[in-house]
C-alpha cells in the first residue's frame, strides 16, 4: 500500500462530521466525568501534542528520535523555576494583582517553549548531520546528558533527584475567583489544555499540509532525489527538528502543572519512548494517528491498572498490544479505522494522494 493511501484517514465529509463530534465531546467531557478521568483526559491531550510533534520528524520526515523527552524536561524545568522563583522575584503579584498566577503561567509557558526551541536549534544542528540509527542514538545521548545534569543538579537549578513541586494557585479575574489548577476540580486548567491542543493541532496540520510539509514527505520517500531537485536536505531536517522541539516544549509546559512538579525522570530514555509507542500504535503515516495513539496508550494504561495481575506485568500487556498492532494493522489503529470505514461505507479504494 502506498503512503498516499495510508494518509487517507480523516479526509472527506464523513471525517469532518467525526472531527466536529470529537470536538463537541471534548468540550462537554469535563461536565460528565470526575476529577481523575478529567486528569486522564488532559494528559491524553497533552501527550497527543507531544506525539504529533514527534511524528513531524518520524512519520513525515523519516527521522527517528529517541531523545524527545529532553524538550519536555527543559521546558518543564524552565516553567517550574519561573513560577516558583522568577515570578515572585519580579513582583508579579504587585504588578498584576489577582491575575498574577495566570500571567505568570502564560509567561512561563512562553519561556518554556523558548528554552526548548533554543535547545532544539543547537542539538538539532548536530543531530541532522547523521542519518538513520546514528541520528536516533545521538538524540538519545543528548537526552541522557540532560537527565544527568538534572539528576546531579548541575548549576543548582533542578533540585536534583527531588525535583521541583508546585501547584498553580488562585486567580481573581474580573471578579471571578478560581484556582488555575485544582486537584479536586481541574476544569479551568482542562479548558486551557483544550485550547492549547486545538491550536497546536491546527498549526501542525497546516505545517504538514504546506509546501514545507510536502518537502518533509519527499525527504522521507527519497532524500537523494530531493537533494537533486535543489532542496538543502540537511537544512530542511534541521528546521523540522526545531519545529518539533518547540511543539514538544509546548506540551511539556502544560504537562508539568498536571503532574504538580518535575523531576529528572522526565528526561530519561523511557519517557522518550512514550511518543514513539503512541505513534506506532496510532499510525505514523496518518496525521491523526499520534492523537489516536495517545488516547489508546493512556486509557490502556489506565485499564491495565484496574487489574493487579496485569498492572504487575504491564510491560507484557503493552508488548502484546504492540504485537497485535504491528501484525494486523497497516499503519496502526488509524489504518485499522480506514480499513473498517472502507468496508462499512465503501469509501474509495484509491486516493487523490495515491
Amino acid at each position: 500500500m502506498s503512503y498516499g493511501v495510508r494518509e487517507r484517514l480523516l479526509t472527506g465529509e464523513r471525517s469532518n462530521v467525526l472531527i466536529v463530534a470529537f470536538a463537541a465531546l471534548l468540550v462537554v467531557a469535563p461536565f460528565l466525568v470526575g476529577p481523575f478521568q478529567m486528569r486522564l483526559l488532559m494528559e491524553s491531550l497533552v501527550f497527543a501534542v507531544f506525539a504529533l510533534a514527534f511524528n513531524l520528524l518520524y512519520g513525515y520526515t523519516g527521522l527517528l528520535s529517541f531523545g524527545h523527552a529532553m524538550f519536555i524536561a527543559v521546558s518543564g524545568y524552565t516553567l517550574a523555576r519561573f513560577i516558583t522563583l522568577g515570578a515572585p522575584a519580579l513582583g508579579f503579584e504587585g504588578l498584576f494583582g489577582g491575575a498574577s498566577v495566570l500571567v505568570a503561567f502564560l509567561v512561563a509557558v512562553v519561556l518554556g517553549v523558548l528554552a526548548a526551541t533554543i535547545l532544539a536549534v543547537g542539538i538539532g544542528y548536530l543531530s541532522v548531520q547523521l542519518e538513520e540509527i546514528y541520528f536516533a542514538m545521538i538524540t538519545l545521548s543528548f537526552s541522557m546528558a540532560i537527565y544527568a545534569i538534572a539528576n546531579q543538579d548541575i548549576g543548582g537549578l533542578t533540585n536534583g533527584s527531588d525535583g521541583i513541586s508546585f501547584i498553580l494557585g488562585e486567580v481573581n479575574l474580573f471578579g471571578f475567583e478560581f484556582f488555575l489548577y485544582n486537584l479536586s476540580d481541574p476544569i479551568v486548567y482542562y479548558f486551557l489544555v483544550l485550547v492549547m491542543f486545538a491550536g497546536a493541532t491546527y498549526a501542525l496540520w497546516r505545517i504538514v499540509n504546506s509546501p514545507f510539509g510536502m518537502v518533509c514527505k519527499a525527504i522521507r520517500e527519497n532524500p537523494g532525489r530531493t537533494e537533486a531537485l535543489g532542496v538543502n536536505d540537511t537544512r530542511h531536517k534541521w528546521m523540522t527538528f526545531i519545529i518539533s522541539g518547540a511543539f514538544s516544549g509546548l506540551a511539556g509546559a502544560f504537562l508539568i502543572p498536571i503532574q504538580t512538579g518535575i523531576g529528572p525522570s522526565f528526561a530519561y530514555w523511557t519517557f522518550s519512548a512514550e511518543p514513539v509507542i503512541m505513534t506506532v500504535i496510532g499510525g505514523p503515516y496518518s496525521f491523526v494517528g499520534p492523537i489516536v495513539g495517545s488516547f489508546v496508550y493512556e486509557y490502556l494504561r489506565w485499564a491495565v491498572d484496574q487489574y493487579p495481575f496485569l498492572a504487575d506485568h504491564w510491560q507484557f500487556a503493552f508488548g502484546f498490544v504492540l504485537l497485535l498492532v504491528v501484525l494486523f494493522f497497516d499503519n496502526g489503529v488509524a489504518g485499522g479505522i480506514d480499513w473498517v470505514r472502507e468496508r462499512a461505507f465503501g469509501d474509495g479504494a484509491s486516493s487523490s494522494d495515491d
